[in-house]
C-alpha cells in the first residue's frame, strides 16, 4: 500500500461517524476495492463501506435483503415471460406513444360499437371555441391502456385481473351520446346510469366475444362483473350512514383486492388513471399547461392496508441520509409537501380545465343552442335500431343497435336536412355555423341558502 493511501484510510478510519450515514466520495472507492462512482457499486462494495464506517452489524442484513429482492424479481420475471402475449399489437398513440394491446383488447376495438367512439368529440362543442379541441373518445380510451399497464406491476395483480382493468379502462367511454357530457348533461339531464353496461353488454354478444374472453383466460359472469362494475360503480350500495361498513357491495372482486377499484374510476377519492389520460390529452389539444405528473405518482404508488382495508397510497419520503427509508401512508392523510404538491396539481389542472375550457361561457352558450336544436329535431328523426323498430335521438338509449347509430352526425343530418319540420332545429344550428350566438343579457349571485329551481 502507497504512502498515499495509507494516510487516506487513517483519516478515514478516524473520521466521526456517529452522526449517521455520510455521503460516500468516490475516493472511497480505492479504499474498499470498488471502481468507478459510488452509484455502480454493487453488494460487496456497499458492505465494505458499512464496514468501513463502523456499521459492520448492517452487513448480513443488507445481503439478506438483496438475496430476497433478487428472488421476488426473478419470480417476477419467469411470471411475466410465462405470460407473455403472443400476437400483441401495437399502437402509436399521439399522446402516450407506442402501446401494447392484448388481442383481446383489439378485438373489442375493431368492433361497430367500439369504433362508433371515432365520431364522438371528447370536449363537446368546445373545438367552436377552442379549434384544435376537437380529439374524439376514441383515442381517450386507447390512452388510458398505457396508463395501466404501467401502473400493473406496482400492485403486482394477477394477468387475468389486468386484463379486466385494461378492458375496463377501454371501454369506459362506450355509452357517451352525441357531443359527449353535453348530450349526457344537458340534452339527457336524468339519462340511464346503467348506459355503459348496456352498450358494453351488447358489444359482448352481437360480436360473440364471451368465448374469446374464455380463450384468453377470463371466468364468466364474474369478470364481466368486475369490468361493469369498475366503470359504474357497486351493483348494490349497501344502506348505511355514508361510512365505510363492514358490507362489500361489490360481486367481480373480493375485499382483498378492493383496491383494483380505485385504479379506473375511483370512487373514493377520485384519483384515478381516467382523469390522467383526459387531463394530458384535453391539454395538449387546448393548448393549456398540464402541471400534474402522473409518472411521478406511479413510481411513488403502493397498495398498503389501511385500517383493515387495502388501498392505493403514496410513498412518504423521509429527507435523510438514508435515500432508501420510506413509509406507506394513505392518500386520504397527510403527506409530505413533495408529494402532496403533485396531487394538489392534479385538482389544480383539473380546476383549470373546467374554468378555462370545459365550461367557458361561450362554449356552453352553444351546446345549450345544439341542444336546444337536438330538444326540436327529436320527434322527427328516425334511427333504426332492433327489428326494424325506429327511435328517436331521447329514445335510442333503449335499443343499443339504434344507440349505435347516434353519433355526432346527427349534428349534420338536421343542418343539411330539407324537410320543413326541422326547419327551426336548422336555423339554429345554422347561427351556430355563422356565429350567431344567444347573448347573456346579464348574471346574478344568489343569496346564501337560496334554493333555485327550473323555471318553465
Amino acid at each position: 500500500m502507497s504512502q498515499i493511501e495509507s494516510r487516506k484510510r487513517f483519516r478515514i478510519e478516524n473520521s466521526d461517524a456517529g452522526d449517521g450515514f455520510k455521503t460516500p466520495e468516490k475516493k472511497i472507492s480505492n479504499v474498499i476495492g470498488a471502481s468507478g462512482d459510488y452509484h455502480d457499486w454493487g453488494v460487496d462494495e456497499v458492505c465494505g463501506y458499512l464496514r468501513l464506517m463502523g456499521y459492520g452489524e448492517w452487513q448480513q442484513r443488507f445481503r439478506g435483503e438483496v438475496r430476497r429482492s433478487a428472488r421476488v424479481y426473478f419470480l417476477l420475471t419467469r411470471e411475466t415471460k410465462a405470460n407473455r402475449v403472443q400476437n400483441a399489437e401495437i399502437f402509436n398513440d399521439p399522446i402516450h406513444g407506442h402501446i401494447e394491446l392484448h388481442p383481446l383488447l383489439v378485438r373489442m376495438i375493431d368492433t361497430p360499437q367500439f369504433q362508433r367512439l371515432h365520431y364522438i368529440k371528447q370536449l363537446g362543442g368546445a373545438f367552436f371555441v377552442f379549434p384544435g379541441a376537437s380529439h374524439n373518445r376514441f383515442e381517450h380510451s386507447i390512452g388510458l391502456v398505457q396508463v395501466l399497464h404501467e401502473r400493473q406491476p406496482e400492485l403486482q395483480i394477477s394477468q387475468r385481473d389486468m386484463l379486466c382493468v385494461q378492458i375496463a379502462g377501454l371501454c369506459h367511454d362506450l355509452g357517451h351520446g352525441p357531443f359527449s357530457h353535453m348530450f349526457d348533461g344537458k340534452f339527457i339531464p336524468k339519462a340511464c346510469p346503467t348506459l355503459d353496461w348496456k352498450m358494453f353488454d351488447h358489444l359482448i354478444s352481437v360480436n360473440g366475444l364471451e368465448s374469446v374472453m374464455v380463450e384468453h383466460g377470463l371466468e364468466l359472469p364474474e369478470d364481466l362483473h368486475f369490468i361493469k362494475e369498475q366503470i359504474a360503480g357497486p351493483t348494490c350500495i349497501p344502506e348505511g350512514d355514508g361510512q365505510e361498513t363492514a358490507l362489500w357491495p361489490y360481486k367481480g372482486r373480493t375485499e382483498a383486492k378492493g383496491f383494483l377499484y380505485e385504479i379506473v374510476a375511483n370512487k373514493r377519492n377520485g384519483i384515478d388513471v381516467d382523469k390522467w389520460d383526459y387531463f394530458a390529452r384535453d391539454c395538449h389539444h387546448l393548448g393549456i399547461q398540464n402541471n400534474f405528473d402522473y409518472k411521478r405518482f406511479l413510481k411513488f404508488a403502493r397498495v398498503c392496508e389501511v385500517g383493515t382495508k387495502k388501498h392505493i397510497c403514496t410513498r412518504e419520503k423521509i429527507q435523510s441520509s438514508c435515500r432508501s427509508a420510506a413509509v406507506a401512508v394513505t392518500l386520504l392523510t397527510f403527506l409530505v409537501p413533495q408529494e402532496a404538491g403533485n396531487l394538489y396539481d392534479m385538482f389544480h389542472t383539473r380546476n383549470c380545465l373546467h374554468r378555462r375550457a370545459y365550461q367557458h361561457k361561450v362554449g356552453n352558450i352553444i351546446e345549450t343552442m345544439i341542444t336546444e336544436a337536438f330538444l326540436k329535431a327529436d320527434p322527427y328523426i328516425e334511427i333504426e335500431g332492433s327489428q326494424g323498430k325506429k327511435y328517436a335521438i331521447s329514445t335510442a338509449i333503449q335499443d343499443m343497435e339504434a344507440y349505435t347509430k347516434l353519433t355526432d352526425h346527427i349534428f349534420q343530418q338536421i343542418l343539411y336536412s330539407s324537410t320543413s319540420e326541422l326547419a327551426e332545429a336548422r336555423e339554429i344550428l345554422n347561427n351556430v355555423i355563422c356565429r350567431k350566438l344567444y347573448k347573456c343579457v346579464g348574471q346574478t349571485q344568489p343569496k346564501s341558502k337560496t334554493k333555485i329551481s327550473n323555471v318553465s
